[in-house]
């Protein structure tokens, strides 16, 4: 096999590829895919302009369906793959990858069969392509892209879209930059009218990627030729212009096969008296080794580009295999390590959050300075204390008996009906440290990326973490609770003993009762006991806040996973298999993944062997 074979086929072989794994699009990657690096030959033209029977005269043989106005519906994707002499000549489609056609009149009633399937029996275009592939020792390494044919009116039964439909999908192909374009044009129209031309004038000004090929030169009047048109004085191109004579229709109709009709087109161009100094770059098979030749060349100057790309998403792809997971493993020891090792990994994100690595536990300290503060404010004393109501408690505390000195019951009784009140907002900062550390469990979960492949574990580890975290807020509860019982149950005997005592209009301390029920010692009563409330409110601002920390968040960072371990230590070797069961999307992404890493690392493996053998 020659170098350029080598090449070209190292290149089909990568392009077929491409196709079975439907590399075609950048959706999961910055990078163009390998596909769109690679060079192809998109052959243009308009209707009835000889395309098809370009194509059937490369490949030499009569494969395509034929007919009037729009045949080719679909782009048709030809690869072509030189093999062995002597070998037999066979095609494959890629959606019927198990079926070899050695019949190829079989292989023409499955394009237009296949076409069918997507545009229905309707003249409808789509763009979604058919993948062919031809085996043949008759044929060079080549991939051509046989377009539907531009046309400038819509027949009946066509959307008036089509026009430019067909011109925007015919566009899509030949503006990418590795695309050679080749344009169709009859010898029989002015050149001026060409459709093919006049698109390929307008996404390769240069005409660097343009080969221009001329059809029908049998068919012109008599006394003309398209001289003008061959030798580049009419419409001047960087390539030659190729001329070809198709099978007429009554060849077709007799079912002249395509090696007689190569042979009677060699005989036209070397006996023509207009055309016979060109006969040697004339023709359909100079026409395939100038474009494979060209291909090689093209081939050859793409290929440190071609190997950085393939470099760049082999990195790439490696790095979401990574991101990705590998494959578990089957033994239960291997899955058990494999959960604990994804339990620490969460567990380390979650503490990274409470710790200040990562937001969110700031939001704990904003329940303890924020929230509690405002709540303890906003407990209804004033009500409490007004004077009507100690009056009524103090009242109520004496029985039937008044008090000789000093309300004692009454100020206990006020004192522990207020201290009530900070129950709710001690319970009520229990409450929403749980809810932090519930959604900080929630977030940490998302944020395990090595967690994202296993539904069912995070969903497991979840529910054990909320139950562990149940319990730790019953635990602040009880202690929260607890310290507020505790001021109720032994009052500060200090704090009122250093109260200023009430005195006499004479100076005197009073010892009398006559005067204990004016409203002026109630309000005293009130204010001794609203003073001594600020000092309890005070104590527990700041103790409920340790309560909390020491019962949730440093038994959350201390056990939160002691439950699940638990749970996980008691599973056999089915369960723990049970809990690795990944999303099937994600190990669908992951299949996808190594078959692509593969092609790629295949890709470079075959590039170096064929740089190396040059």
């Amino acid at each position: 096999m020659t170098t350029m074979e080598s090449l070209i086929g190292m290149v089909n072989r990568i392009q077929r590829a491409c196709t079975v794994l439907g590399d075609h699009g950048g959706a999961d990657s910055a990078l163009p895919t390998l596909w769109e690096a690679l060079p192809s030959v998109a052959v243009v033209g308009g209707q009835s302009s000889g395309k098809s029977s370009v194509l059937e005269s490369i490949v030499g043989r009569d494969f395509l369906p034929r007919g009037s106005g729009i045949v080719t519906r679909r782009p048709l994707v030809l690869q072509l793959h030189k093999t062995e002499d002597g070998q037999q000549e066979y095609a494959e489609f890629l959606h019927l990858p198990k079926r070899k056609f050695n019949d190829f009149s079989l292989v023409r009633k499955e394009i237009a069969d296949d076409t069918e399937r997507i545009t229905g029996r309707s003249k409808q275009i789509s763009p979604v392509p058919i993948h062919l592939s031809i085996y043949s020792p008759n044929v060079v390494n080549l991939t051509l892209i046989d377009l539907p044919g531009l046309t400038k009116v819509a027949v009946e039964g066509q959307p008036d879209s089509i026009v430019q439909d067909i011109e925007n999908m015919v566009r899509s192909y030949v503006e990418k930059p590795n695309c050679i374009i080749l344009a169709i044009s009859p010898a029989n129209q002015d050149i001026a009218t060409s459709d093919a031309i006049k698109l390929a004038r307008e996404v390769d000004p240069s005409g660097e990627r343009t080969f221009g090929v001329l059809t029908k030169l049998d068919l012109m009047d008599k006394g003309t030729n398209a001289l003008d048109v061959l030798e580049g004085r009419s419409y001047r191109l960087q390539h030659p212009w190729v001329g070809i004579v198709n099978r007429s229709q009554a060849d077709i109709n007799k079912n002249v096969d395509m090696i007689a009709a190569r042979q009677k087109e060699r005989d036209y161009f070397a006996t023509s008296l207009d055309y016979s100094h060109l006969s040697s770059k004339m023709g359909s098979e100079y026409l395939a080794k100038l474009l494979s030749k060209h291909l090689e060349s093209v081939i050859r100057a793409r290929i440190p580009s071609i190997t950085s790309l393939i470099s760049k998403t082999i990195e790439e792809l490696e790095s979401e295999m990574d991101h990705l997971g590998r494959p578990i493993a089957v033994d239960a020891g291997a899955q058990l390590y494999t959960i604990l090792e994804l339990c620490r990994a969460f567990d380390k994100i979650f503490k990274e959050h409470l710790d200040g690595g990562r937001p969110g536990g700031d939001r704990i300290y904003g329940v303890f300075d924020n929230q509690l503060p405002m709540a303890l404010k906003k407990l209804p004393f004033d009500r409490h204390l007004s004077v009507q109501n100690v009056k009524k408690v103090v009242s109520e505390a004496d029985g039937y008996q008044p008090h000789l000195i000093a309300p004692e019951q009454g100020y206990r009784r006020l004192i522990e009906g207020a201290l009530s009140y900070f129950r709710g907002p001690a319970e009520a900062s229990v409450d929403a440290v749980h809810l932090v550390l519930k959604d900080l469990v929630r977030k940490s979960i998302g944020e395990t990326q090595e967690l994202k492949r296993f539904p069912t574990l995070q969903s497991e580890i979840a529910a054990a973490s909320y139950q562990s975290l149940e319990r730790f807020r019953e635990d602040g509860k009880k202690t929260v609770a607890r310290l507020v019982d505790m001021e109720a149950s032994y009052l500060t005997v200090e704090f009122f003993r250093n109260l200023p005592q009430e005195v006499d209009k004479g100076g005197n301390t009073a010892s009398s009762t006559v005067d204990r029920y004016t409203e002026g010692h109630f309000r005293r009563i009130a204010s001794n006991v609203s003073s001594y409330i600020g000092m309890v409110s005070e104590t527990l601002r700041l103790s409920i806040p340790k309560a909390a920390v020491h019962c949730q968040v440093r038994e959350a960072k201390r056990s939160l996973l002691n439950l699940f371990y638990t749970q996980v230590g008691r599973k056999e070797g089915k369960q723990l298999g049970l809990l690795l069961d990944e999303d099937p999307a994600l190990m669908e992404r992951r299949v996808q993944c190594a078959k692509r890493l593969e092609l790629y690392k295949s890709a470079r493996d075959e590039i170096e062997a064929v740089s190396w053998a040059r």
